[in-house]
């Protein structure tokens, strides 16, 4: 029995039947927690595993040796709209929750999130992860620009909040934010909460276009022969936040 084989015997001794499936013969984990994501993520450490982090699949092609001794986690059963609050201007949905369905509920309610109008197929944390972002007049409007809090499991399997919905929390750095753009390689996304603003502002928005998003992009800045002060920043985060390697860059 390989390492592989032996790991996905503790998940199957860890946790419920269903956890564990194989999607595209990739060994594939189901959180339905934030919980059960850190207690994978705590054994994964512990017995050297590494992971990847997908949210509904629909970009990963796993062929070929990366994937081999690898298990996926993905977001698909943490499909929740969790909280609505038009008082605060925020909406807070699971990561595995389409970023389409989200203004067809805050219609109910008179609110709108401009990124949830874009033909984006995928995943909430899945759009946070790539860096979702559009063409608005001529100037980029990401998806970031509305995420003010989110519930993370670190590669160590810890949970943290970083964020908040309050339109005025603490000075400094916004750390929720370098989860955008991040490609899954700093932490699962759990839960996120996004700024939301009056349905009546929608049509103001009519010309906004999806960007494509390039990952060989973010992979440059992770490249050790890449000397530029913003790659050097970004494999000091990467190595902050994992320091055994759980989350490769492959």
């Amino acid at each position: 029995m390989n390492r592989l084989e032996a790991f996905i015997e503790i998940i199957k001794a860890e946790f419920p039947e269903d956890r564990l499936t194989y999607q595209k013969s990739v060994a594939t984990f189901h959180p339905e927690s934030a919980e059960e994501a850190a207690k994978l993520f705590q054994l994964a450490n512990r017995h050297r595993q590494r992971l990847y982090i997908t949210g509904f699949g629909n970009n990963i092609d796993p062929l070929g040796e990366p994937f081999v001794d690898m298990v996926s986690i993905r977001n698909d059963r943490l499909n929740q709209l969790l909280q609505v609050s038009p008082v605060d201007f925020y909406v807070r949905v699971g990561s595995g929750y389409p970023l389409r369905e989200i203004n067809k509920h805050l219609a109910t309610h008179n609110l709108w999130l401009p990124h949830s109008s874009l033909p984006y197929v995928g995943s909430v944390g899945g759009a946070v992860a790539a860096g979702l972002s559009s063409d608005f007049h001529g100037h980029d409007l990401p998806l970031k620009k509305y995420f003010v809090q989110a519930e993370v499991v670190t590669p160590e399997g810890e949970i943290i909040k970083p964020g908040s919905p309050c339109f005025k929390s603490v000075s400094g750095y916004d750390i929720v934010k370098i989860f955008s753009g991040s490609w899954g390689l700093l932490g699962f996304i759990v839960n996120a909460t996004f700024r939301v603003m009056p349905i009546s502002a929608a049509g103001e928005y009519a010309s906004m276009r999806q960007k494509a998003n390039d990952r060989k992009d973010f992979l440059a800045g992770l490249d050790e022969a890449n000397s530029a002060p913003d790659a050097v920043y970004s494999r000091k985060i990467k190595a902050e936040f994992d320091p055994n390697g759980i989350l490769p860059i492959i």
